[in-house]
């Protein structure tokens, strides 16, 4: 199995990426010129909105590729990411995240999803994390995942934190 280390936000974004990075793993073959990645673009920041004089508000669009997986992090602040296409296998393992489905200002909970807890997050439907939940994720699938990820973090702050 191959360890990429990628120094961007996987799925915890912010300004330049991650400080401590995500370990991505890939069960491509040793001969495979392509590795298995997770891409981010940072579409959106505003540093120190109103209200909240010393966090970052960004949004980011986020591409999983097919095999690449997220080893387990958490973040320092409260991150919604909505799953655009592509289905998330994502496990919860300490805290708990919201599944979440219908337009922000008339959301339904799915579910709420507990330590030990793996669900598959569907196009249309988006997660709440809230600072500290540790969690992982990764693409079983076989077409690309894409996220749009909103963040919240206190400024200067790594996107988030390997466990």
């Amino acid at each position: 199995m191959k360890r990429l280390l990628v120094p961007l936000a996987g799925l915890g974004l912010v300004g330049s990426g991650f400080a401590a990075g995500i370990t991505v793993t890939a069960a491509a073959a040793d001969d495979d010129p392509a590795p298995v990645t997770v891409a981010r673009q940072s579409l959106a920041e505003a540093p120190g909105p109103t209200g909240s004089p010393k966090r970052t508000l960004g949004l980011s669009k986020v591409v999983v590729m097919p095999g690449a997986a997220l080893a387990s992090h958490h973040h320092p602040g409260t991150q919604l990411g909505y799953v655009a296409e592509g289905v998330l296998t994502y496990t919860v393992e300490t805290g708990r995240a919201r599944l979440m489905t219908g337009p922000g200002d008339d959301a339904e909970l799915v579910r709420v999803i507990k330590p030990g807890q793996t669900v598959k997050v569907r196009p249309g439907h988006w997660l709440v994390e809230e600072q500290g939940e540790v969690h992982h994720a990764r693409n079983a699938g076989t077409t690309p995942i894409t996220l749009y990820v909103a963040t919240l973090f206190k400024t200067g702050a790594p996107a988030a934190i390997a466990d």
